[in-house]
C-alpha cells in the first residue's frame, strides 16, 4: 500500500553555537574542558496544511535560531549530574568534579538542565525546547520532530522525537 509522508528541514549556516563543554563517563572520568563549533539542524513531519505545507521555514528557522543563540559563546554546565558538582554565585560559577574545580564569569555560563552535555543530550534539550514552542505558541503538533547536533565535521547525533 502506497503511503505519503512530508517532511521540512531546517539547516543554516546560522545554526550554530561555538560553546565549551566537558563530559562525566565511565562512572569516574571526566573530560578535559575543549569547545566544539556546534552545528543544528532541525525537521519536522506532519500532513500537508490548508496551505500545502508542513510549517513555515521562515517560522522554524526563527526558533531553532533563538535556541541556538542562547548557548552560542557559552560555557555549557549540565545541572542533573550527580558527578558535576554546578555551584551558582552572584557572580560567578564553580563547577567540581572529584579534587578538580574550575571558576567561570556567570554571564559566560549557560546551566542546562540535563545530565551531560553529549551531542545526544544537547539534541534532546533543543528538540524538547523546539517542540514546546511549536505546540504553544504555533499550535502546530508534528507527528515527528528531529534534531541533529554535529559537534565536529562527520561526527552527529540526532533526537527524534516521535507523537
Amino acid at each position: 500500500m502506497a503511503s505519503e509522508r512530508y517532511v521540512v528541514r531546517v539547516s543554516k549556516d546560522y545554526l550554530v553555537f561555538c560553546s565549551g563543554h566537558f563530559i562525566s563517563y565511565e562512572s569516574d572520568k571526566c573530560e578535559c574542558l575543549h569547545g566544539h563549533n556546534y552545528r543544528a539542524a532541525v525537521s519536522v513531519e506532519a500532513p500537508l496544511d490548508e496551505n500545502h505545507y508542513v510549517f513555515d521555514f521562515i517560522a522554524l528557522k526563527k526558533i531553532a535560531r533563538s535556541l541556538t543563540d542562547e548557548i552560542d559563546h557559552k560555557m555549557m554546565l549540565p545541572t542533573g549530574n550527580a558527578l558535576i558538582l554546578v555551584n551558582t554565585g552572584e557572580r560567578q560559577v564553580t563547577v567540581n568534579f572529584k579534587d578538580r574545580e574550575w571558576q567561570f564569569p556567570k554571564e559566560d555560563c549557560v546551566m542546562l538542565p540535563i545530565q551531560n552535555t553529549t551531542a545526544e543530550l544537547l539534541a534532546r534539550y533543543l528538540g524538547q525546547r523546539i517542540l514546546r514552542e511549536l505546540e504553544n505558541r504555533h499550535h502546530f503538533h508534528p507527528s515527528v520532530l528531529s534534531v541533529e547536533v554535529e559537534e565536529s565535521f562527520g561526527q552527529a547525533a540526532t533526537y527524534i522525537w516521535t507523537r
